[in-house]
């Protein structure tokens, strides 16, 4: 008897016993409860297969998505002062720095790059919510000034990604002055004839939806995004009164003459070379289009 309990057992109920999933291979869809695949849901940019439903995608995916084979080159920011008021709230502002450089593996809520699409140059900017909200500091401010004077300098368009809770506080004033210093950074393209496209998602509000966010020569907004400056429920408490169905969502905004086009993200890609090579005056781009063989000498063999 102790034998059978003892081994025979345990060895049946290892046998037939579930194996151990990781965790990170399924994600579970906020709007319709689906549980996707990490790969199927990665190979459609984070939307949902089920209901379209846009989750948040990191810049560094986006733009893998984005640029032509995966491929861009980061470009430089200027590293402003570190805690310049000395903040403290529950934390110190440089630990809540770490630990969001921590859960995001980049080094602030900004990324800026230059790279292709569709074999367009293109110098793009996409913030990152995950990073203490993609809340608008001074490195953001010099992300965007660094972005907008690459692309003065190359003579390409810049396309902005925004997705922010607004200014960050840690950095009070400071933070806020980056509104007129982005403002600033814009114009340098306008006055170089240069576009710039904004691309709001979810969510865009508070400092960053009035300044860059909303100055683009051409808005494209994901779809059900919130943009606002000051949020839903804040605006129903002060009026007192009942806000429309889906009252500043992407929609709403489009509906209102507020937005260009809401665009679904697996579609982004394609509509920006449209756009891009539009208005820089260059014929539609091919699809399929492969780069010309490299040519081979007389003596080289075929």
């Amino acid at each position: 008897m102790n034998w059978i309990n003892n081994y025979v057992r345990p060895r049946i109920n290892s046998i037939f016993s579930r194996r151990e999933v990781p965790e990170n291979l399924w994600s579970k869809c906020d709007e319709c409860g689906t549980m996707l695949f990490h790969r199927e849901l990665s190979d459609n940019l984070n939307v949902c297969t089920q209901c379209g439903h846009h989750m948040a995608i990191s810049p560094r995916d986006r733009f893998t998505g984005l640029f032509d084979g995966g491929i861009f080159v980061e470009i430089d920011v200027p590293q402003p002062v570190t805690d310049p008021l000395g903040f403290k709230d529950q934390k110190k502002y440089p630990d809540r720095m770490k630990a969001a450089q921590k859960k995001t593996d980049e080094k602030e809520a900004m990324l800026i790059a230059e790279g292709e699409i569709g074999r367009t140059p293109i110098v793009a900017a996409a913030q990152d919510f995950s990073f203490l909200g993609g809340s608008m500091g001074m490195y953001v401010g010099n992300a965007i000034i660094a972005a907008a004077e690459r692309a003065v300098e190359l003579k390409r368009p810049l396309i902005l990604f925004s997705a922010a809770g607004g200014a960050r506080m840690q950095e009070g004033i400071l933070s806020l002055m980056q509104m007129p210093r982005t403002t600033v950074a814009v114009q340098m393209l306008k006055e170089a004839n240069l576009p710039y496209i904004v691309v709001l998602t979810h969510p865009t509000t508070g400092g960053v939806t009035a300044s860059y966010a909303m100055l683009g020569d051409v808005q494209i907004a994901e779809p059900n995004a919130l943009i606002c400056f000051a949020g839903p429920r804040v605006i129903e408490q002060t009026i007192r009164e009942t806000l429309p169905e889906g009252f500043q969502r992407a929609e709403y905004l489009l509906d209102h003459g507020m937005l260009d086009r809401v665009t679904p993200r697996t579609e982004l890609r394609e509509e920006l070379i449209t756009i891009v090579r539009m208005l820089m005056k260059k014929s539609p781009a091919i699809k399929g289009d492969l780069p010309a063989p490299a040519a081979q000498s007389d003596d080289t063999p075929a």
